[in-house]
């Protein structure tokens, strides 16, 4: 039976009317009696929402557009998203609802060298403070946030569109626990090491980390603050200042950001925020900041790393995956099943590290499919402000026809929905894509191959281990790979042949929050590595100090001779030489 909640019948009291995702139609809709043939086996309750009821007005205001499955209803007037205003403003509208949450103010090329030179002169004065006085500011921070978790978690669901359990368990939660990791184990992370020479003993090396200097943040909009916040507080507290140009679709979360950090004590002009799009975010990697981190799409991404070079600054880049789950024939069905749905539909699957692609074995595979099919079902959808709806918005309406995209194809090619397949469009603006499962997919649908970034999950089988490891490394991608099984040596065995950058036993999506554990991934799935002690130290200059122990006169310096030639020579040969050769060399002649 279906789960509903009570925005349903609410809106079931205003209207019997509704726009459906496969056309402008309008019909009744009657939970007492079952859906038409053709839509049994494929619907997901939506949670429909007051601003939804009713066909599109025939005002002037709205204009409706048909576009396959989808309905596209847009307001003439207003600007379109993630545009910029006549006025010089992003104007920001809720993905849930449609309605204005706010508008920012587009930075100039000079606001954003400003920006850069207020971070440059508040830098060296916070580099020079102890990693106790900066962890008493980050904790703080934490701290402050854990209080306002509430605040933050209703902002993020509004301005971005996933859920209110989603904005606290993948934005504000893993933040809060970033300041907190880093608070209190940067000093050790970064601490200086001592290298032993083996040819050189009368000397001593030491390897000290210093502050870049400026890092740069470019932030996607679909983890809006945890993405950036947590690559801010490494940052932070390895000395840095750190300018972010948030996504033009989420910019708000960011201003609310800054103002936290400041309230939590940070300097002005460490933490600065430059709004606008592409552009804005070019400017800032030419402004003179030190390295860059990006967050985005492969086209971007690439153009990030030619600018980056052009300036000869370093820059990590996490460009998205494809990522597969490998379900063995003796994993936990059950378990899988429900690991997997998550992993698939959460954040309406506007997730990096999505389960993109599952391969079953086919012995299980019936059984799998029919579990994931059911809690798919079940899922509740509809505005993401409620604690009870699983399955949020759209953030982007972009996004929505890329799925759109890769939705139809599939179809076209003969691949079957076994539940969802309907994309939603509100007049007000409101996106919806209901969790799918598809099967009959192959790897040369696109649904398979490119990144869909939408809560869709193409099932296929397997006959062998071997086959499921060529199929799972079979993209371009690489960021996470999931493997189901109930050996954990079989698993270990898998891993050390899936190509990417973390590879799960028994489970999916987390590890962005396991702030121990470097993130990042391989082949078009980006460069470098942030979280963890690979991350910070990434965030620093290595310098090598070599300090003198004992005077000692080296052969070779000047003045050149043959003396000095045989005498390097042969202590050469001793030292690196083995048994009977390295005696040869002691008491040789050359």
């Amino acid at each position: 039976m279906r789960r509903s909640h009570p925005a349903a019948s609410a809106w079931r009291a205003r209207s019997s009317t509704a726009v459906t995702a496969r056309g402008v139609s309008e019909r009744r809709i009657d939970r007492r009696v079952p859906p038409p043939p053709e839509q049994a086996q494929g619907t997901i309750d939506m949670l429909r929402l007051a601003a939804y009821a009713g066909p599109p007005q025939r005002k002037g205001k709205i204009m409706a557009e048909s576009i396959g499955h989808q309905v596209t209803a847009r307001p003439v007037s207003r600007a379109p998203q993630g545009s910029v205003t006549s006025q010089g403003t992003l104007a920001v509208y809720e993905p849930g609802s449609g309605k204005l949450l706010g508008e920012v103010r587009v930075a100039t090329a000079a606001q954003v060298r400003e920006t850069v030179q207020a971070a440059r002169a508040a830098q060296p004065e916070w580099a020079r403070k102890s990693f106790a006085a900066r962890r008493e500011v980050l904790l703080r921070f934490k701290d402050l946030l854990l209080d306002r978790a509430a605040e933050f978690c209703d902002h993020l669901t509004r301005e971005n569109g996933k859920t209110r359990n989603e904005s606290l368990f993948m934005e504000v939660l893993p933040v809060a626990d970033a300041a907190h990791y880093y608070g209190n184990h940067a000093q050790k992370l970064l601490r200086e090491e001592k290298i032993s020479l083996h040819l050189f003993p009368h000397k001593k090396s030491y390897l000290r980390r210093h502050p870049r200097g400026i890092i740069g943040i470019i932030s996607p909009w679909n983890y809006p603050f945890s993405i950036p916040a947590a690559d801010a507080i490494a940052a932070l507290m390895a000395g840095n200042a750190v300018v972010v140009k948030p996504s033009e679709f989420t910019p708000i979360i960011l201003e609310k950001t800054r103002a936290l950090f400041e309230e939590a004590g940070l300097p002005r002009g460490l933490f600065g925020v430059v709004q606008g799009k592409g552009d804005v975010g070019a400017e800032l990697i030419r402004s003179g900041i030190n390295m860059v981190i990006f967050t985005g799409s492969v086209v971007t991404g690439r153009k990030v790393n030619v600018a980056a070079a052009e300036q000869m600054i370093p820059c990590v880049l996490e460009l998205g995956g494809k990522d597969p789950a490998i379900v063995l024939a003796d994993a936990d069905v059950e378990s899988a099943a429900r690991k997997i749905a998550w992993g698939a539909f959460a954040n309406s699957g506007q997730t990096c590290a999505s389960v993109e692609r599952v391969y079953v074995h086919e012995s299980i595979a019936k059984p799998f499919t029919e579990k994931v099919t059911e809690l798919a079902r079940k899922l509740r959808q509809g505005e993401p402000n409620q604690h009870e709806v699983d399955v949020g918005a759209m953030t982007t309406q972009a996004q929505v026809e890329i799925v759109k995209r890769h939705l139809d194809e599939a179809r076209q090619r003969g691949a079957k929905v076994l539940v969802g397949g309907e994309i939603t469009v509100t007049p007000e603006g409101a996106r919806f894509v209901q969790p799918t499962v598809l099967v009959g997919t192959t790897q040369d649908m696109a649904i398979v191959r490119e990144e869909t970034f939408g809560p869709m999950l193409p099932i296929m089988t397997f006959k062998s281990e071997d086959e499921a490891i060529k199929l799972a490394n079979d993209s371009s991608y690489g960021l996470s790979a999931y493997v189901f099984t109930k050996d954990r040596a079989k698993a270990d065995r898998i891993a050390n042949q899936l190509i990417a950058g973390t590879v799960m036993h028994n489970d999916t999506l987390y590890t962005h929050a396991a702030t121990e554990t470097p993130w990042g991934g391989v082949k078009s799935s980006g460069l470098g590595r942030v979280h963890g002690k690979h991350g910070i130290q990434d965030l620093c200059e290595v310098r090598h100090v070599n300090l003198e122990r004992i005077d000692f006169p080296a052969f070779w310096y000047y003045p050149y001779s043959r003396k000095a030639w045989a005498t390097g020579l042969r202590v050469y040969r001793t030292m690196l030489g083995k048994g009977f050769g390295r005696l040869k060399a002691l008491f040789g002649r050359y």
